[in-house]
């Protein structure tokens, strides 16, 4: 294969340039952070009115939570919830006893798999409506945002430079000075960030600022926050990899293995890749993605110093790291994908959602990348084997720019800690939506499955107006969108005994605030009609 030009390469700089200002435009446009994990239904349901407080509360949400704060306001006051239980996605809440009747707000506080914060209020009543509560009753997290970036950048520094580099001296071979004091200036770096990096975790967790460092409630929500695991394995693997450095060089290539295997175990731990079903998949996938990156992204710096220095052992490590290479980046390349699948679940989520947008920026950034890997492996490494004039130099050169691109890479991948996974966003979608309807005569607890547009399933809970059993003779209900100049549609719903009755199959076309009527025939000569309104998403 001919060794590409001068102008060939400077083509490709102008190319390089282009794409890192778009992949800019990309991540800008990427619009606000949005909560990872996400309400999916409550129980008591938003808006609902009860008979009684029931002994639990239940949230359920998208993905496995933690909790940070939980509070109840009603009408004695606020008071914190501390009892409560995990089941899988579900928090399962103690209530407490000898509340009085009125309005009560259920303010929650949750961290997802990947520690970001996520807060709500649930607005529910018991016996009768009391005085308002707040709708929000936990201060809302502060814009920590930047920092948080350039922390977990620098923990994605000190491991995939720090101790890829460490594993291209183990398995390739012993590295230049430079490259060496590269690695660990890396690993340094990384390990700097993890105080800084827990501390505005636990800031992020409660939704506070710098002035509530010292607060124990802090440090609290970051020690028990799933995101420190990732930190202290991130942190073994670095130091073990400062330590290989200082151990003769026969135990490099052990220490290197620990290192990698804590490294694709602190990435494995947390974030919304490793949690999504199904976890056989893709923790193992998030473990084979980030040690092959450690080893690609590592290898770079020390190659290009190898390959500038010239002789026949450079020659035999250039060798060398193309056999190595080829089967990493393809087991990389399938892992990503595997989870880009997993994640977005529709294809146009690449340019609908946040969370696509930023992977549209990193798929951009690395068919550059790849691009100019091919161009390495199969033309310029030929090259350099056969002496050719100046290949050593574009080799160089070339690498130096797969550095700089897989640093951009790296700085776009820290932004998915702002974004929420397509997959979290179907999920609220498919949420169902549940209202509240009363009058003097009857109750009704109705419920639209799932709550947006298409095909549905309606539940109700009928009672009689002081809660108590209503064992009607028939119950109708009536979906209109006067918006949208939708005239109602009528279906008789199915009885399923105790008060409990069924439409399996009707059809809302259009999103929008649905008005819905229960015509509830309670006996031949009586009759409630009960009227509310019911949001429907797209």
């Amino acid at each position: 294969m001919p060794l590409p030009s001068g102008s060939t390469m400077t083509w490709f700089a102008r190319l390089f340039l282009l794409c890192t200002a778009i992949v800019a435009a990309l991540v800008l446009l990427a619009g606000e952070a949005m909560a990872h994990a996400s309400l999916v239904s409550s129980e008591p349901a938003d808006g609902a009115m009860l008979g009684e407080m029931p002994a639990e509360l239940r949230l359920v949400f998208t993905e496995p939570v933690s909790p940070i704060v939980l509070k109840l306001v009603g009408p004695e006051g606020a008071g914190r919830l501390d009892k409560y239980r995990l089941q899988g996605s579900a928090l399962v809440i103690e209530a407490p006893a000898g509340l009085a009747r009125g309005s009560y707000a259920l303010s929650w506080r949750v961290s997802s798999v990947d520690g970001h914060p996520v807060g709500g209020t649930t607005i529910f009543s018991v016996g009768s409506p009391g005085p308002s509560v707040p709708a929000t009753a936990i201060e809302a997290s502060t814009p920590l945002r930047p920092l948080i970036w350039l922390t977990r950048l620098a923990l994605y520094l000190g491991l995939f430079v720090g101790v890829g580099g460490l594993a291209f001296d183990a398995f390739v071979t012993p590295s230049p000075g430079l490259a060496v004091r590269l690695s660990k200036s890396a690993m340094a770096l990384g390990l700097a960030a993890l105080l800084p990096a827990a501390a505005l975790q636990g800031l992020d967790l409660v939704g506070v600022g710098f002035d509530r460092l010292k607060d124990p409630e802090v440090w609290s929500a970051a020690l028990s926050s799933t995101y420190m695991v990732t930190l202290l394995l991130a942190g073994s693997a670095m130091g073990v990899g400062l330590l290989a450095w200082s151990m003769p060089s026969d135990w490099r290539p052990t220490l290197s293995a620990v290192a990698l295997a804590a490294l694709g175990l602190a990435l494995a731990a947390s974030g919304h890749a490793s949690a999504a079903p199904p976890r056989w998949l893709t923790r193992p996938a998030v473990f084979l993605h980030g040690v092959g990156i450690a080893i690609w992204v590592g290898s770079l710096v020390p190659l290009a110093l190898n390959i500038g220095r010239g002789g026949d052992p450079a020659r035999r490590a250039l060798a060398r790291f193309s056999r190595i290479i080829l089967p990493v980046v393809a087991v990389l390349a399938l892992a990503g994908a595997v989870l880009a699948v997993i994640q977005l679940r529709h294809f146009e989520a690449l340019w609908t959602t946040a969370y696509g947008r930023v992977l549209l920026a990193k798929l951009s950034l690395l068919l550059l990348l790849f691009t100019l890997a091919a161009i390495n492996r199969f033309s310029l490494t030929p090259a350099v084997q056969k002496r050719e004039p100046k290949a050593a130099r574009q080799f160089t050169r070339s690498v130096r720019m797969e550095f700089v691109l897989a640093a951009l890479i790296l700085g776009v991948a820290s932004f998915w800690r702002f974004t929420p996974p397509p997959r979290s966003l179907v999920a609220v979608a498919e949420a169902p939506v549940s209202v509240h309807l009363h009058s003097a005569k009857a109750m009704a607890e109705l419920t639209i499955s799932p709550g947006r547009a298409g095909p549905v399933s309606a539940a109700a809970y009928v009672m009689s107006g002081d809660f108590g059993p209503l064992d009607a003779k028939e119950v109708t209900l009536a979906f209109s969108l006067p918006a949208a100049g939708i005239e109602p549609v009528r279906r008789s719903m199915r009885r399923l005994g105790d008060g409990r009755w069924q439409l399996d199959a009707v059809s809302l076309p259009a999103a929008g605030e649905w008005t819905v009527e229960v015509d509830i025939l309670i006996s031949d000569f009586d009759r409630a009609r009960l009227r509310g309104e019911m949001p429907i998403k797209r």
